[in-house]
Protein backbone atom coordinates (compact mmCIF):
# COMPACT_ATOMS: atom_id res chain seq x y z
CA UNK A 1 0.00 0.00 0.00
CA UNK A 2 1.20 3.45 -0.97
CA UNK A 3 -0.17 6.74 -0.40
CA UNK A 4 0.53 8.78 -3.97
CA UNK A 5 3.41 10.91 -2.40
CA UNK A 6 6.19 10.40 -4.63
CA UNK A 7 9.72 10.44 -2.85
CA UNK A 8 12.02 11.03 -5.54
CA UNK A 9 13.39 10.52 -9.07
CA UNK A 10 14.88 7.32 -9.57
CA UNK A 11 16.49 6.33 -12.72
CA UNK A 12 16.23 3.74 -14.92
CA UNK A 13 19.84 1.37 -15.57
CA UNK A 14 18.84 -1.67 -17.02
CA UNK A 15 15.87 -3.59 -18.22
CA UNK A 16 14.89 -7.04 -19.17
CA UNK A 17 12.55 -8.92 -20.46
CA UNK A 18 12.04 -10.46 -16.25
CA UNK A 19 13.74 -7.43 -14.70
CA UNK A 20 14.49 -3.38 -13.94
CA UNK A 21 17.12 -1.93 -12.50
CA UNK A 22 16.44 1.29 -11.07
CA UNK A 23 18.87 3.99 -9.64
CA UNK A 24 17.09 4.98 -6.28
CA UNK A 25 19.10 6.88 -3.29
CA UNK A 26 16.23 7.74 -0.97
CA UNK A 27 14.24 4.12 -1.56
CA UNK A 28 16.95 2.05 -1.80
CA UNK A 29 18.46 3.48 1.32
CA UNK A 30 16.57 0.61 3.55
CA UNK A 31 15.10 -1.51 1.15
CA UNK A 32 15.51 -5.17 1.72
CA UNK A 33 14.68 -8.32 -0.48
CA UNK A 34 10.59 -8.76 -0.50
CA UNK A 35 10.24 -4.95 0.00
CA UNK A 36 7.34 -3.49 -2.08
CA UNK A 37 8.36 -0.07 -4.29
CA UNK A 38 6.25 1.89 -6.44
CA UNK A 39 7.73 2.53 -10.07
CA UNK A 40 5.35 5.52 -11.67
CA UNK A 41 2.63 3.79 -10.12
CA UNK A 42 3.24 0.32 -10.18
CA UNK A 43 3.80 -1.68 -7.59
CA UNK A 44 7.12 -4.01 -7.93
CA UNK A 45 8.99 -6.48 -5.78
CA UNK A 46 12.77 -5.81 -4.56
CA UNK A 47 14.84 -9.06 -5.65
CA UNK A 48 18.62 -7.16 -4.63
CA UNK A 49 20.03 -4.28 -3.92
CA UNK A 50 23.16 -3.31 -4.68
CA UNK A 51 24.09 0.47 -3.36
CA UNK A 52 21.75 2.91 -3.94
CA UNK A 53 20.36 0.74 -6.95
CA UNK A 54 17.61 -1.96 -6.46
CA UNK A 55 16.33 -4.82 -8.96
CA UNK A 56 12.89 -5.53 -9.36
CA UNK A 57 11.37 -8.55 -11.38
CA UNK A 58 8.64 -7.54 -13.56
CA UNK A 59 5.99 -10.55 -14.80
CA UNK A 60 3.93 -10.78 -18.11
CA UNK A 61 0.68 -9.54 -16.32
CA UNK A 62 2.92 -5.95 -15.80
CA UNK A 63 4.22 -5.36 -19.05
CA UNK A 64 0.38 -6.13 -20.62
CA UNK A 65 -1.26 -4.02 -18.04
CA UNK A 66 1.42 -1.03 -17.67
CA UNK A 67 4.40 0.60 -20.26
CA UNK A 68 7.13 -0.48 -17.50
CA UNK A 69 8.06 -2.64 -20.61
CA UNK A 70 8.75 0.43 -23.03
CA UNK A 71 10.93 2.29 -20.73
CA UNK A 72 14.86 2.76 -21.51
CA UNK A 73 18.25 3.13 -19.51
CA UNK A 74 17.92 6.26 -18.71
CA UNK A 75 14.39 7.56 -18.02
CA UNK A 76 13.19 9.35 -15.12
CA UNK A 77 10.41 7.03 -12.96
CA UNK A 78 8.72 8.32 -9.90
CA UNK A 79 9.50 6.12 -6.79
CA UNK A 80 7.72 5.88 -3.49
CA UNK A 81 8.37 3.18 -0.85
CA UNK A 82 5.23 1.01 0.95
CA UNK A 83 3.42 3.02 3.41
CA UNK A 84 3.76 1.86 7.15
CA UNK A 85 1.09 2.23 9.87
CA UNK A 86 3.15 5.42 11.22
CA UNK A 87 3.28 6.76 7.61
CA UNK A 88 1.56 10.45 7.32
CA UNK A 89 -1.34 10.12 4.51
CA UNK A 90 -0.29 13.22 2.42
CA UNK A 91 -2.10 11.52 -0.92
CA UNK A 92 -4.94 8.41 -0.27
CA UNK A 93 -4.24 4.99 -0.12
CA UNK A 94 -2.69 3.56 -3.28
CA UNK A 95 -2.47 -0.06 -4.14
CA UNK A 96 -0.03 -0.09 -6.72
CA UNK A 97 -1.94 -1.84 -8.57
CA UNK A 98 -2.43 -0.06 -12.61
CA UNK A 99 -5.94 -0.03 -13.56
CA UNK A 100 -4.83 1.47 -17.21
CA UNK A 101 -2.73 3.60 -19.80
CA UNK A 102 -4.28 6.76 -20.04
CA UNK A 103 -2.48 10.13 -22.55
CA UNK A 104 -1.71 13.38 -21.97
CA UNK A 105 -4.13 15.01 -24.66
CA UNK A 106 -3.43 18.85 -23.06
CA UNK A 107 -1.39 20.81 -21.15
CA UNK A 108 -2.15 24.42 -20.50
CA UNK A 109 0.30 27.07 -18.39
CA UNK A 110 -1.56 29.14 -15.83
CA UNK A 111 0.54 31.23 -14.17
CA UNK A 112 -0.34 32.64 -10.64
CA UNK A 113 -0.94 36.47 -10.27
CA UNK A 114 1.97 38.22 -7.94
CA UNK A 115 1.45 37.18 -4.29
CA UNK A 116 2.93 38.83 -1.32
CA UNK A 117 5.03 38.08 1.36
CA UNK A 118 4.67 39.22 4.75
CA UNK A 119 7.33 38.72 7.37
CA UNK A 120 10.72 40.37 8.47
CA UNK A 121 12.11 40.26 4.96
CA UNK A 122 8.72 41.15 3.24
CA UNK A 123 9.02 42.07 -0.64
CA UNK A 124 6.72 41.09 -3.50
CA UNK A 125 7.19 38.31 -6.46
CA UNK A 126 5.64 36.36 -9.12
CA UNK A 127 4.05 32.76 -8.10
CA UNK A 128 6.06 29.90 -9.95
CA UNK A 129 3.53 28.34 -12.76
CA UNK A 130 1.47 25.28 -12.41
CA UNK A 131 -0.40 23.69 -14.69
CA UNK A 132 -3.39 22.05 -16.13
CA UNK A 133 -3.16 18.59 -18.00
CA UNK A 134 -5.67 16.41 -19.22
CA UNK A 135 -5.63 12.74 -20.17
CA UNK A 136 -7.82 10.54 -21.95
CA UNK A 137 -9.08 7.52 -19.78
CA UNK A 138 -8.70 4.10 -21.28
CA UNK A 139 -12.34 2.03 -21.99
CA UNK A 140 -13.90 1.36 -19.08
CA UNK A 141 -12.33 4.31 -16.37
CA UNK A 142 -14.36 7.02 -16.71
CA UNK A 143 -17.28 5.58 -14.31
CA UNK A 144 -14.68 5.64 -11.45
CA UNK A 145 -13.33 9.31 -12.01
CA UNK A 146 -15.16 11.77 -10.37
CA UNK A 147 -14.99 15.48 -9.71
CA UNK A 148 -12.79 16.23 -6.44
CA UNK A 149 -11.81 12.71 -6.03
CA UNK A 150 -8.44 10.96 -6.37
CA UNK A 151 -6.57 9.37 -9.03
CA UNK A 152 -3.34 8.35 -9.17
CA UNK A 153 -1.06 9.35 -12.15
CA UNK A 154 2.05 7.45 -12.69
CA UNK A 155 2.25 7.04 -9.02
CA UNK A 156 1.10 10.33 -7.81
CA UNK A 157 -1.84 11.32 -5.81
CA UNK A 158 -3.84 13.90 -7.51
CA UNK A 159 -7.21 15.39 -6.82
CA UNK A 160 -9.62 15.27 -10.21
CA UNK A 161 -10.35 19.26 -11.07
CA UNK A 162 -12.97 18.27 -14.03
CA UNK A 163 -14.49 15.58 -15.99
CA UNK A 164 -15.76 15.65 -19.58
CA UNK A 165 -16.72 12.00 -21.14
CA UNK A 166 -13.43 9.85 -20.97
CA UNK A 167 -11.87 12.80 -20.56
CA UNK A 168 -10.32 14.17 -16.74
CA UNK A 169 -8.21 17.19 -15.49
CA UNK A 170 -5.76 18.00 -12.69
CA UNK A 171 -4.14 20.86 -11.58
CA UNK A 172 -0.10 20.39 -11.03
CA UNK A 173 1.12 22.78 -8.78
CA UNK A 174 5.10 23.52 -9.00
CA UNK A 175 6.38 21.10 -6.43
CA UNK A 176 4.82 18.15 -8.50
CA UNK A 177 6.16 19.51 -11.70
CA UNK A 178 9.09 19.58 -10.34
CA UNK A 179 9.65 16.47 -8.41
CA UNK A 180 7.78 14.32 -10.54
CA UNK A 181 7.78 12.51 -13.88
CA UNK A 182 4.32 14.83 -14.88
CA UNK A 183 6.50 17.92 -14.96
CA UNK A 184 8.31 16.18 -17.79
CA UNK A 185 5.75 14.24 -20.02
CA UNK A 186 4.23 15.95 -23.32
CA UNK A 187 1.41 15.65 -24.64
CA UNK A 188 0.62 12.05 -26.56
CA UNK A 189 2.99 10.57 -23.58
CA UNK A 190 1.57 7.67 -21.74
CA UNK A 191 0.30 7.24 -18.35
CA UNK A 192 -0.26 4.93 -15.67
CA UNK A 193 -3.79 5.16 -13.92
CA UNK A 194 -5.00 3.73 -10.57
CA UNK A 195 -8.46 4.27 -9.77
CA UNK A 196 -10.17 4.86 -6.39
CA UNK A 197 -10.44 0.75 -4.73
CA UNK A 198 -13.66 1.82 -3.06
CA UNK A 199 -15.76 2.96 -6.15
CA UNK A 200 -14.76 -0.78 -7.67
CA UNK A 201 -15.57 -2.31 -4.44
CA UNK A 202 -18.94 -0.54 -4.17
CA UNK A 203 -20.06 -1.04 -7.74
CA UNK A 204 -19.10 -4.70 -7.34
CA UNK A 205 -21.08 -4.72 -3.82
CA UNK A 206 -24.24 -3.23 -5.72
CA UNK A 207 -23.99 -6.06 -9.05
CA UNK A 208 -23.97 -8.75 -6.67
CA UNK A 209 -26.82 -6.96 -4.91
CA UNK A 210 -28.56 -6.63 -8.03
CA UNK A 211 -28.82 -2.73 -7.73
CA UNK A 212 -27.01 -2.43 -11.45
Amino acid sequence: MFTGIVEELGEVVKVSEAFLAVRGPVVASDAALGDSISVNGCCLTVVSVEGDVFTADVMEETYRRTVIGKLEVGDKVNLERAATLTTRLGGHLVQGHVDGVAEIVKRTANPSPPTTRTGVNAESSAAPEWEEVTFRLPQGLAKYVVEKGSITVDGTSLTVTQVEGDEFSVGLIPTTLEWTTLGRKQVGDPVHIETDVVAKHVEKLLQSAGSI
